[in-house]
């Protein structure tokens, strides 16, 4: 028995109660709140016993991080009418400190509250209630506060930190990559920017296919980390050996004669497929720089930042590494730019190109081998790290829709088709001016070195107008609303497109007015090109993408992951294959690709044209269904700040029934049977029968 204050009843003894997975020690205080009044006393004494009692049981462990418990109140509305007594420990202690009362007590304030019901009655029975759980876990009035360096964890910048400069040298290694491509394919002897879409359906797309065949064969039988170097090492191989042994070796290499012979066959229509032929090393190096970005970015980066990072961390900077992708394209921008024009310095006879491309691909295989580096160091100190907070997402399991029932879906709903619209929409119009404008490109730079130099002036435009556009998109997200976000970039294909075309189709008569500003038609529609590229890539990334995410939001959970299955499936492919496919069959019908620039242009106009309606009528529905799901979540949001418990006069009843025969029972000593009091908006506790 514990003791009681002079005068007083004493108080129950304690129980000892299993729950899960601890131990708890329940001391009961009938009418508390009388006691207090009357003596003026705290619970200091009965608990120190307690303290005691806890201490002297063998079978009873305090672990090194307890976690604190409070007097449970017994009824819901009596919340707000009663303060509540804390029992705490002290969390640097093995053992329970003497526990202190955390509330402040004012007994003759709570005694001349107003009664319920206009009578005053005593006071509800407090039960105090120590744990301890089995498996050596205790309690602490609050937890210790993580060391932090500029507001974030320690722990979480060991992970961010290394994740950012992986990913600033993928990015980094990605657009030299880019670049350099399109230099090899368009300025080599014998080719063209024709080569572009035949190389794009028929070696990438297959090649892309195997790889990840492979990828997922391999994955069955490596761990993680062995897959990661399985799969970069040969990347990294690759590129070394390309820039120092196989384009020296191009002439020996390519089978230049025998891609002459087919090309008189064949005609001048089928340019583009012979030449995938002519020059198959820098078409290899093509694809390989292609799958640099969907392979090491999209499944070996991604893959692994998800793999160590938590959802919270993933929120709170995942938005920051899309930034440091776009400062990447800057720096490598300049990059390309510095190496290109090495040509300069060296004298005559001097292969110019063969340099620059050595020195560019060299940095590649540096920072390749820092990100290896990064990976392992990762692996080591943070993977293996216990102390480290663990991602627990469980990948979601997405719906697997054949081509058939894809089809259904998008013809079913006009919200989808609208939505299917502007993907396919937008894959086919950047393809369309891409592969003209490189066409131009390489009539106003025919050197490589001048062709690459320009290319990383136009990587670091496309950077900073992504940057700038990334940070207003939100801005014009909330300014105009989503309408007028979703037509922005269509609008601005739209301008740069009619610009770019008409500059090609009608350069001639523009030619006296071009040249009093110091351009002729054909720089003007590069440049054009250039602005029309930059804008629409910045635009897709600031405002399309984060539209086309949103526009999913009001659709029923059937039809959203239904529909977005749906565009996966059909529209992605597409919008990336369509405008390569268009294409095509304007080189092999016409000829060229300079024959088929006015069919191309008509094209184009139709297509975006078709994209602003879909984008209008698109918000005529969404607006309403955004506007609807708004107001439900506003009166969700004002439906749970309004107190949801409740007393009813019938609980009112049943408490004071049940503090009169508490009262007699008390003073008798005789032991009390606790009715459970149901509780609206809390979990249910199991009433039980404590007796002496």
């Amino acid at each position: 028995m514990l003791p009681s204050p002079s005068g007083t009843k004493p108080v129950k003894k304690e129980f000892l109660l299993p729950r899960n997975d601890c131990w708890v020690l329940v001391i009961e205080f009938p009418n508390l709140l009388k006691l207090l009044s009357a003596t003026q006393i705290s619970l200091s004494a009965s608990l120190g016993i307690m303290e005691r009692v806890i201490s002297a049981q063998g079978f009873l462990s305090l672990p090194p991080a307890p976690q604190a418990r409070t007097f449970r109140r017994r009824l819901p509305f009596a919340a707000a009418r009663f303060a509540s007594p804390v029992l705490g420990f002290n969390s640097k202690e093995r053992s329970p400190s003497l526990p202190r009362l955390r509330a402040a007590f004012d007994p003759q304030r709570l005694l001349l509250s107003s009664p319920l019901y206009g009578k005053q009655k005593k006071g509800p029975v407090f039960s105090a209630g120590a744990a301890v759980p089995t498996g050596g876990a205790g309690f602490v009035e609050g937890e210790v506060e993580k060391p932090k360096l500029l507001g974030v964890e320690i722990a979480t910048l060991k992970k961010i930190v290394p994740l950012g400069i992986m990913f600033f040298c993928i990015l980094f290694n990605y657009t030299i990559l880019r670049d350099t491509k399109d230099v090899l394919v368009v300025t080599a002897k014998g080719s063209s920017a024709e080569i572009i879409p035949f190389l794009k359906t028929w070696v990438n797309l297959p090649m892309a296919i195997g790889f990840m065949l492979l990828y997922t064969k391999l994955s069955n039988v490596l761990s993680k980390e062995a897959l990661f170097y399985t799969v970069i090492f040969p990347f990294i191989a690759f590129f070394g050996a390309f820039a120092f042994l196989l384009y020296p070796m191009r002439d020996a290499i390519h089978p230049t004669a025998l891609a002459d012979r087919l090309l008189a066959a064949l005609g001048p229509s089928f340019l583009g497929p012979v030449a995938i032929l002519r020059i198959w090393s820098f078409c290899l190096f093509y694809v390989m720089a292609e799958l640099w970005g969907s392979v090491v970015i999209s499944v070996l980066f991604w893959g692994f930042a998800n793999q160590i990072t938590t959802v919270e961390e993933a929120k709170e900077f995942y938005p920051l590494f899309g930034l440091g992708a776009n400062i990447a394209l800057i720096f490598s921008g300049r990059t390309v730019k510095y190496f290109s024009n090495l040509r300069k310095n060296l004298g005559p006879g001097v292969d110019g190109w063969a340099i620059s491309l050595k020195g560019m691909m060299s940095i590649v295989v540096l920072l390749g081998f820092v990100i290896s580096g990064i990976y392992w160091g990762a692996n080591k100190f943070i993977v293996n790290d216990p102390s480290l907070p663990r991602s627990n997402r469980k990948k979601k399991e997405k719906p697997k829709l054949g081509m058939n029932e894809s089809l259904k879906v998008l013809l079913s709903s006009r919200y989808v088709r609208d939505l299917a619209t502007l993907v396919v929409a937008y894959g086919i119009s950047i393809n369309l001016v891409e592969v003209t404008w490189k066409s131009k490109l390489k009539a106003q730079f025919p050197s490589p070195n001048e062709y690459s130099s320009f290319m990383g002036d136009f990587s670091t435009a496309t950077g900073i107008a992504t940057f700038t556009m990334m940070l207003l998109g939100r801005w014009i997200l909330r300014k105009f609303g989503w309408g007028v976000a979703a037509m922005v970039t269509p609008t601005v294909l739209l301008l740069t497109g009619v610009g770019f075309f008409s500059l090609i189709l009608f350069g001639e008569p523009l030619a006296p007015l071009l040249g009093s500003i110091g351009l002729t038609p054909l720089l003007a529609a590069v440049y054009v090109g250039a602005l029309q590229n930059i804008f629409s890539k910045s635009a897709k990334y600031s405002l399309f993408d984060p539209c086309k995410e949103m526009a999913y939001i009001p659709l029923d959970e059937e039809m959203k992951v239904k529909g977005k299955a749906a565009i996966d499936v059909v529209c992605n492919p597409l919008g990336k294959s369509g405008g390569a496919l268009i294409q095509q069959f304007m080189i092999l019908t016409f000829g060229s690709l300079a024959n088929s620039t006015p069919y191309l242009g008509g094209i184009l106009l139709v297509i975006v044209l078709a994209w602003l309606g879909a984008a209008r009528s698109l918000d005529s529905q969404f607006s309403p269904l955004a506007k609807e799901q708004l107001e439900k979540e506003k009166l969700l949001k004002e439906k749970s700040n309004t107190p949801s418990i409740k007393a009813t006069k019938e609980e009112t009843e049943e408490l004071l029934a049940l503090e009169s025969a508490e009262g007699e029972n008390s003073s008798n000593g005789s032991p009390l049977n606790h009715k459970s009091i149901p509780e609206s908006g809390a979990t249910s506790e199991t009433s039980s029968k404590h007796g002496q």
